[in-house]
């Protein structure tokens, strides 16, 4: 068939090249991690080989697209506006300092400056999705606020809080956390309490974590053991080091129930 193009998927790191007609219609698409082509119609099958040649590697197959798992019709008929997965890193801060926070100009440099931490994070974060991690931001925990990031990958599911280190010293002990001569805040006890909340919504371990951007210096108490305080650049690393626990499938699974809105919401 003349004219087919192969195009990305939307998102990075999907492992996916779809192959449209120049009206836009999917006739097929390679998964480049499972090395397999889907050809929605077999009397296209040449035609789709001759445009994917040159991106296919290995030990590859061809045929219909498989069947969908229940996990795939759950994402296939959900509504976009209860759909978490396309929010940036910040999305409820971009929104409010786009249309007029309220507090003066000293609470939208906080906004600001917090905005900066979970951009940052979140940037890190979504680079382990070409490595089969999966990240949701700003997921809704009614009485809780906003989680700032949800990660779940090989490793687990991890719960993960920002906070500006604003290049001063970051001390962090079992229930507060203090940055600077700053006033002491709790954010091991809500991360905590986050992580708690978003197990119980998935039917999952969570395990918490504090992101610390930019601090000069980071003293974590020797009794906090449950919460992993991390930093940029070296977060991923650590994630990534972390033993192995969730097959593909569990991790697309527990991505689907995490990116509906009605998984939270329901949670008390």
């Amino acid at each position: 068939m003349p004219g087919l193009k192969v195009l990305p998927s939307g998102r990075p790191g999907r492992g996916r090249l779809y192959v449209n007609r120049p009206d836009g219609l999917t006739v097929a698409w390679y998964d480049r991690q499972a090395n397999r082509i889907s050809v929605l119609a077999d009397d296209q099958r040449e035609a789709v080989l001759a445009v994917l040649r040159p991106y296919l590697s290995g030990d590859w197959t061809i045929g219909p697209p498989p069947v969908p798992s229940r996990a795939e019709l759950r994402r296939l008929h959900l509504p976009p506006d209860q759909d978490l997965a396309p929010n940036r890193p910040g999305e409820a801060l971009l929104g409010e300092l786009a249309y007029g926070a309220p507090g003066g100009g000293r609470a939208r440099h906080r906004m600001r400056r917090q905005l900066a931490a979970s951009q940052r994070t979140g940037a890190e974060l979504d680079l382990l999705e070409a490595e089969d991690w999966r990240v949701v931001h700003d997921v809704p925990l009614p009485g809780l606020g906003l989680l700032d990031h949800l990660l779940i990958g090989p490793p687990g599911v991890f719960a993960l809080r920002t906070v500006p280190g604003r290049r001063q010293r970051a001390q962090v002990g079992d229930l507060l956390l203090t940055v600077g001569r700053g006033t002491p805040a709790p954010d091991p006890r809500w991360i905590r309490g986050a992580a708690a909340r978003a197990s119980r919504a998935l039917a999952s371990p969570v395990t918490p974590v504090l992101s610390l951007t930019d601090a000069s210096r980071v003293e974590v108490a020797p009794s906090l053991r449950d919460v992993l305080v991390l930093q940029p650049p070296t977060l991923t690393a650590t994630l990534r080091a972390v033993p192995p626990t969730l097959k593909p499938p569990d991790v697309e699974a527990l991505f689907t129930a995490a990116r509906m809105t009605s998984t939270w919401l329901g949670e008390r």
